[in-house]
């Protein structure tokens, strides 16, 4: 069992800790904002009040935070992670950040002395509560190896897939692919709505067949039921496929589907849904469609 100081403890951070101290290990907990503090503590976390005091006696590091500046400021800050990690503990960040800064951070930590992974997690608040998250790896194997177990009590499907940075770029394409999915959902129910067919029965069919997906499975009946609480917030949504975009500008790539979804999924921020989750696309197309008021 390990000792684990864990840095963010949001909606995807409490539940990975949560499962991490069922599993048996000993977790440390921090995060910069009050609420997220006393939400931990609420639901019997341990919290401490400093990444100094998380990180001190920790074997394994883990970062769960919202894009590329809060991690490289929570690991490389002047009072950040490697100025406190002891001789021979390790870090893994399973934020999803920009891939160069990924390599970056991995670069100081191996330079220092530690191992370092980038292992972004996909699955959603639902997928952290279950342990059932998908990671994918991105870093040295044998590292991978030392702390398989650990990640084995938060997923379902630990994967390596290439060396620093290419964790991140496998989620890149992978909230690429949850976008496209989130929007032809929408798509189809302002389709069917329109055509005076049973929505909910007409999902039930789609998800058995082809075109059935874990985004129809995870999404439909919240979709359906009018509940945008967020499971992932649209505005982090937005986050990545700008990552995308940018990613696929240095690779020299066009991505003309996703370019359209990542700026249908910054109209939902713009119409002031940014914090609702990411399925609020819906709303949108039937706006668009003039189905509802805008």
């Amino acid at each position: 069992m390990a000792t684990i100081g864990f840095v963010g403890l949001g909606v995807m951070g409490r539940p990975m800790v949560a499962n991490l101290a069922a599993a048996g290990h000993t977790v440390n907990g921090f995060s910069r904002g009050e609420a997220s503090r006393s939400a931990a503590r609420d639901a019997g976390l341990s919290v401490v009040d400093s990444v100094a005091e998380a990180v001190a006696h920790a074997d394994l590091v883990i970062t769960m935070l919202p894009d590329s500046p809060d991690v490289e400021e929570v690991a490389l800050g002047d009072d950040g992670i490697l100025t406190h990690i002891p001789d021979g503990a390790d870090y893994i960040d399973a934020s999803t950040i920009r891939p160069e800064v990924a390599r970056k951070i991995a670069s100081a930590f191996v330079s220092a002395g530690h191992g370092a992974l980038d292992a972004p997690v996909s699955g959603g608040e639902a997928g952290a509560r279950e342990g059932a998250l998908s990671i994918m790896v991105g870093g040295d194997p044998e590292t991978l190896e030392r702390w398989r177990s650990v990640l084995d009590a938060v997923g379902a499907s630990v994967v390596h897939v290439g060396p620093s940075g290419a964790g991140q770029v496998v989620k890149a394409a992978n909230q690429l692919v949850v976008a496209l999915h989130l929007q032809a959902l929408a798509e189809a129910v302002v389709f069917l709505e329109a055509q005076s067919v049973d929505v909910e029965t007409a999902l039930s069919v789609i998800r058995k067949g082809l075109g059935g997906s874990t985004v129809l499975e995870r999404k439909s009946d919240s979709v359906l039921a009018g509940d945008f609480r967020p499971g992932f917030r649209a505005e982090l949504h937005a986050k990545d496929l700008a990552i995308v975009e940018a990613s696929a500008r240095t690779g020299g790539v066009g991505l003309p589907a996703t370019g359209l979804v990542s700026q249908l999924m910054r109209s939902v921020i713009a119409r002031g849904s940014g914090a609702s989750d990411h399925s609020a696309l819906v709303e949108l197309a039937r706006v668009l469609n003039g189905r509802v008021d805008a």
